[in-house]
């Protein structure tokens, strides 16, 4: 029997801290406590969303600067191929020359 007193006491203590709780949370002063942390995530996020902004442009920045040395690299191995295929053609001639005044 002493057992379902301990659980009422267990109980009781619930429901008071529940109702005074309650009141608690309700209270002018937790509300002005919830209004200074919701004011406080709001300046948080204006911050996060100007870094945002920042580290996007940098992004973009060296997306296009990665673009622009890609696109030299390929430009001088277009005129590296070029090359080598003038040099082929040239020897290619050159090799050609003597076997048709033959």
């Amino acid at each position: 029997m002493d057992w379902h007193w301990k659980y009422f006491r267990w109980l009781g203590a619930g429901v008071l801290l529940g109702s005074y709780g309650l009141k608690i949370l309700t209270s002018s002063d937790m509300k002005k406590l919830y209004t200074h942390g919701t004011a406080a995530v709001l300046r948080m996020k204006d911050e996060v969303l100007k870094d945002v902004s920042l580290l996007r442009e940098n992004c973009d920045d060296i997306a296009a600067d990665a673009r622009e040395i890609n696109e030299q690299r390929q430009a001088a191995f277009d005129a590296q191929q070029i090359e080598d295929a003038k040099a082929v053609l040239a020897a290619a001639e050159a090799d050609a020359e003597p076997e048709t005044e033959a």
